[in-house]
């Protein structure tokens, strides 16, 4: 089986795990630190479409692929986005999915205030998490799987 049909299988198993825990598992147990693992495993989705998108187009010599992530992630927005109709606003969401995500790996501290859950970055800048951000997040991840799955078997 081809890498990118992994990726992007993945990344469906994945989406459809965290989209049960944000509607189903969240709002019964209600543990804002849940939102953490949403946040972890959303990002695993984004990382799994862009895997997707830059193994096919590397497949068909398309784009070069380095071993350094920004990079990549660099080639993928400008060249990739495009032709998956990846829109600037979605862009803008991934990155800050990443952002997000690459914060709370290294967050020193974390902590539940009047629902939300607030990532303290190490020169004590906040940001702050609640499920309606992490729901936007979700419909996002939605749109974009489905481009990229539209565009990969259209094409294979």
């Amino acid at each position: 089986m081809e890498k990118f049909i992994e990726y992007l299988d993945t990344a469906e198993e994945k989406l459809r795990i965290v989209d049960h825990m944000a509607y189903v598992t969240f709002p019964l147990i209600k543990d804002k630190r849940l939102l953490l693992k949403i946040l972890s495993e959303i990002d695993l989705v984004i990382l799994n479409c862009i895997n997707a998108i830059l193994q096919y187009e590397y497949l068909y010599k398309r784009i070069p692929l380095t071993k350094d992530a920004r990079t990549n992630l660099k080639i993928f927005e400008e060249k990739c986005a495009p032709r998956y109709e990846i829109t600037e606003h979605e862009i803008a969401i991934i990155n800050s999915i990443l952002e997000l995500a690459e914060r709370h790996k290294r967050s020193p501290f974390e902590f539940v205030k009047n629902g939300k859950v607030v990532i303290l970055s190490e020169n004590l800048r906040s940001e702050t998490i609640t499920i309606d951000r992490i729901k936007d997040f979700l419909i996002a991840c939605k749109v974009i799987l489905k481009k990229t799955r539209e565009r990969i078997i259209e094409k294979s």
